[in-house]
């Protein structure tokens, strides 16, 4: 909600704002940023009050939990133990030991990335990487279940401490800025996000994530001390006169950010801009370490709004960061009314939020949470009111204050410039930071307006998305289609731009395509799920009796590059007969029956196929074969390079007068093979005294004849329940003894050009043979092409088996040649089939299926032009993850503790049990799974693919040597990665008798 541009209070200098382009969270109650704002509007408490069971289930001690003191509460966040960790290429070894922080942190830096319209995989911008997380739980869990051997407890230090939070994003994420841990306790986030702002204006990246959580593990509730910060009650009260503490909350929030002036240019619209920030201390002049003070936080907020150059008075809003404490909520208060009215503030001009009374405090990620939240605020004109208020603490200094605690949801209501608003974050130890951000403005939108579908009427755009795995494609999908109705902003061609540019392009693929929002999302909910994988391509090019009029409308409206390409075909044509083909090529209305004329389709038909074939090379699909039918032998000639353009024009415009003039006959498809058609013919012309002519075998289960007209009515009429017979469309008896008078001329026609060497093989169907790369080919090759049967069965079994698995795509109209493809053997996929009366979604859809497949179409050019917006990102679907050494040692029920629990299975650094002896290979991958967490292995798997790394073969070494007694090279391990060659390694070191 970017609305007009509002009026400027004064004029400032904008070359140092700083965009939030993206934006990602999971928060006590809401699983993304739009379902927690809107809870946020509502007023809504998050957090969850835990019964017994739960949390001893979860892990919390019994003796905890029944302390009268204990308060179950906190804003617990759903599934928190689960990670994709297959998208980040982690092995599930080593994302069971990452602390559950590092995990969602990782997920939640994607998924920003993603919002902002970046593809994670392959951003090229230089990209900073600034990461907060509070203490790990985790961690001590597992230290202190004392089933750590030294080398285990190295493994759980370099998966969890916060050393390598930031390098491990930067890391899996490709990211070359710089890689930052920040940690300043309950102020973390915000000053990293201070530290990424200096370092964008600095020039030491051009982008940046700042990325943020707190998990605490297990998630429970907490004892209550006297005089202590948390809550007695189970209720955070901010400013409220009954607040009597905070409660811990867990969540994951991440920005990115960039220049301003950079991010209009290329990227979606920001969220807001940040104008100002500052970070200082309190130094040692308050009540104690713990303790904060008014003058650093008043410091802290005037240098932030030095920096912004607005005057105090412009702000409308401040986001505390109210603890709900008795001591820390009236120091803020004051400290904040005294700064801001000496700036001068007036009196109850900004609204106050506190969003730790909605679900907690989170820790070192707080401060992101509460610039999120601001940044909403000012984005859509909403003030949240602070859930849970009743009534002001009698302690706060309310005279001539700034400051208004709002109750219910209200409008901002001052439009005398841009909205902007302040962030507050103090951590314990006195280190403060503040932030200034303003409303995003922007030219008033022209693509859509509020209450109407921006696609409704449009033209026809596929939305193309892929995910880590079936289950995470399916909820992406699902999610998306949640989202697009209510996306009435926001056009097709948008969302379709953003989902092909900016999103990684993974092994699971849907794509559908539509026009309308509403359209888009049902097809989204039944999209079916597609495995990419690499093949080989193959061209279909038809011939005659495919064609029809308009038929080049579907690829025109479709395909990027085919006009240009169809208008060169039509440039090598006389222009007289390149006027009657473009007429006839863009006309539904043209006669049909002019262009059966052979004068006419077979120039028609090359120049689309063609087109389409060069379109498609354009597009990313390049073939390694083609298989031309008839007329589409010719132009899998000049495709290959055999014929020139303009050569392969003017045989295919000789072709098609010198047939025309040949005399009319009539052609039969039959549903059986050669053998039994020509039994056939030699039966009828026995009883009738006329011959057919065996004209093509396209399948094993499909040849045609031909002949005279009358012959081939008598023909069918003759045959009756002996055979299925079908009279095909065609004016003449191509490839039959009827074509003899076209083929001197075509003789004379091919000796007169320049002939090359195929440079691609294509199919000859003369002989079924496919012609190798680099062949030569005679002249009056296509004479004798013309006049003998078509042997497109013989030349498809010859791909098949010369490219197993290969994918033959119909370049040209129809789909007769992916039938008889798919009887082959092979995949195929028409692209313009005929079966819709939307024939442009058609095509559009075939190309994106070729995506879905894994062929290396280029998205970004099918989806078309548009720009990028905020949509839904990769929906993340991974397992539950707990490693052995951190699980609870003793589960209990509520009746009291249980029978003994099983011991848990051994992890990397623990002796494993005695075992009956294993062979050699049995050791290897059993070795392989402790240390890489993944069953099922073959000897084709790879030890990096499946996320381990050079520490980790180090370490398989010395258990190999440990197992087996066998000092194994650890370079050798490094060379030969497969679980196959690292078993015969370890086989002949063990022959060769190479003990250590």
């Amino acid at each position: 909600m970017t609305g007009s541009v509002p009026p400027e209070d004064a004029p400032r200098d904008r070359s140092l704002d700083i965009a939030v382009t993206g934006m990602a969270g999971r928060f006590p109650g809401a699983a993304d940023i739009p379902t927690w704002w809107r809870a946020l509007l509502r007023g809504e408490v998050l957090t969850t009050r835990s019964g017994r069971d739960a949390l001893l289930a979860a892990g919390e001690p019994a003796a905890v939990v029944d302390d009268p003191d204990y308060v179950p509460v906190r804003g617990l966040l759903a599934d928190a133990d689960r990670f994709e960790h297959a998208l980040f290429g982690v092995s599930r070894r080593e994302a069971e030991l990452m602390d559950p922080q590092h995990r969602l942190m990782l997920e939640a830096a994607w998924s920003a990335l993603e919002d902002a319209g970046c593809d994670p995989t392959t951003e090229t911008r230089v990209t900073g990487v600034y990461a907060s997380a509070s203490s790990s739980a985790y961690l001590r869990a597992m230290l202190t279940s004392n089933t750590l051997d030294a080398a285990g407890v190295e493994e759980a230090l370099r998966a969890t401490e916060p050393d390598y939070m930031a390098t491990r994003i930067a890391y899996r994420l490709g990211l070359t800025g710089p890689a930052l841990s920040v940690l300043t306790a309950c102020s973390s986030s915000l000053v990293a996000v201070h530290l990424a702002v200096q370092a964008l204006l600095n020039g030491e990246c051009e982008q940046a994530v700042v990325v943020a959580a707190a998990v605490d593990f297990p998630q429970a509730g907490h004892v209550h001390l006297p005089g202590g910060i948390l809550s007695a009650s189970g209720e955070c009260r901010p400013f409220d006169a009954e607040a009597d503490g905070t409660l811990a909350g867990s969540g994951v929030v991440a920005v990115v950010l960039r220049p301003r002036e950079d991010a209009v240019d290329d990227g979606p619209d920001p969220y807001g801009v940040i104008i100002g920030t500052a970070v200082n201390n309190d130094g040692s002049a308050k009540a104690g370490y713990q303790a904060p003070s008014a003058a650093g936080q008043e410091a802290v907020i005037s240098a932030a709004l030095a920096a912004a150059d607005v005057t105090a008075d412009s702000l409308g809003y401040l986001e505390a960061h109210a603890t709900g404490t008795r001591v820390g909520d009236p120091i803020e208060w004051s400290a904040a009314s005294a700064v801001l009215r000496r700036l001068g503030a007036r009196p109850g001009r900004i609204a106050v939020g506190a969003v730790k009374a909605n679900m907690g405090h989170l820790d070192a990620a707080s401060g992101l949470a509460s610039l999120v939240k601001a940044l909403l605020v000012v984005r859509e004109g909403k003030v949240p009111p602070v859930a849970g208020f009743r009534g002001l603490n009698p302690l706060l200094e309310t005279e001539g204050s700034p400051l208004r605690v709002p109750t219910a949801c209200a409008d901002w209501d001052d439009a005398s410039g841009p909205r902007r608003a302040g962030v507050s974050s103090f951590g314990i130890g006195g280190t403060n930071a503040h932030v200034v951000v303003e409303q995003y403005t922007a030219a008033p939108a022209t693509t859509g307006t509020p209450g109407t579908d921006p696609g409704a009427g449009a033209e026809d755009r596929v939305l193309m998305l892929s995910a880590v795995s079936p289950d995470a494609l399916r909820a992406t999908a699902d999610r998306l289609a949640d989202r697009l109705p209510g996306l009435t902003g926001v056009t097709p061609a948008d969302v379709a731009h953003t989902l092909a540019s900016g999103r990684a392009r993974l092994a699971y693929r849907a794509a559908v395509a539509g026009r309308t929002h509403e359209e888009l999302a049902g097809r989204l909910r039944t999209a079916p799920a597609r495995a990419a994988a690499a093949a080989p391509v193959v061209l279909l090019l038809p011939g005659q009796g495919s064609q029809s009029p308009g038929m080049a409308l579907p690829f025109r409206d479709a395909l990027p590059g085919f006009t240009a390409a169809l208008e060169e075909c039509l440039g090598h044509l006389e222009p007289a007969l390149a006027d009657r083909v473009r007429a006839a090529l863009h006309d539904p209305g043209f006669p049909a029956a002019e262009l059966a004329r052979t004068e006419l389709a077979q120039p028609a038909l090359f120049c689309v196929e063609y087109a389409v074939a060069t379109a498609l090379g354009t597009l990313g699909v390049r073939p390694v074969a083609l298989a031309g039918h008839s007329l589409g032998e010719i132009t899998a000639a000049a495709l290959s390079g055999v014929l020139t353009l303009a050569g392969a024009a003017a045989l295919v415009t000789a072709r098609g007068r010198a047939m025309q003039d040949c005399p009319p006959g009539a052609m039969v498809s039959l549903a059986m093979g050669e053998e039994r058609a020509l039994d056939l013919a030699d039966g009828f012309a026995a009883d009738s005294g006329h011959r057919l002519e065996l004209a093509a075998v396209n399948t094993a289960e499909s040849c045609v004849l031909a002949g005279p007209e009358v012959a081939v009515d008598a023909f069918t009429a003759w045959l009756g329940d002996r055979g299925t017979a079908r009279r095909l469309r065609t004016s003449h008896a191509f490839h039959t003894s009827m074509i003899d008078p076209a083929v001197t001329r075509l003789r004379e026609v091919a000796a007169g050009l320049d002939m090359g060497r195929a440079g691609l093989p294509y199919l000859s169907n003369a002989t079924g043979d496919l012609l190798a790369a680099g062949s030569a080919v005679a002249p009056g090759a296509f004479a004798e092409q013309a006049r003998g049967a078509v042997r497109f069965a013989a030349g498809l079994a010859a791909i098949a088996e010369a490219y197993p698995g290969a994918v033959a795509v119909e370049a040209g109209p129809g789909k007769a040649l992916s039938a008889m493809a798919e009887a082959a053997g092979l995949t195929a996929v028409p692209l313009s089939a005929g079966r819709s009366d939307r024939p442009a979604e058609e095509t559009l859809l075939a190309l994106a299926g070729l995506w879905t497949m894994g062929l290396p179409v280029d998205p970004a050019a099918l989806a078309g032009d548009g720009r990028p917006a905020h949509l839904p990102g990769h929906a993340f679907t991974g397992p539950r993850l707990l490693a052995p050494a951190a699980a609870p040692r003793t589960p209990v029920t509520s009746q009291g503790p249980a029978t003994s629990a099983p011991a848990p299975a051994p992890v990397a650094g623990e002796a494993e049990p005695v075992t009956a002896r294993r062979t050699p290979a049995e050791s290897v991958a059993a070795l392989w799974t402790d240390l890489l967490g993944s069953p099922g292995l073959s000897a084709e798997s790879d030890f990096y693919d499946l996320g381990g790394d050079s520490l980790q073969l180090v370490r398989l070494a010395r258990r190999i040597g440990d197992d087996l007694g066998v000092r194994v090279p650890v370079r050798e391990l490094m060379t030969g990665t497969t679980l196959g060659r690292h078993t015969a390694l370890v086989e002949s070191l063990l022959a060769a008798g190479d003990r250590r």
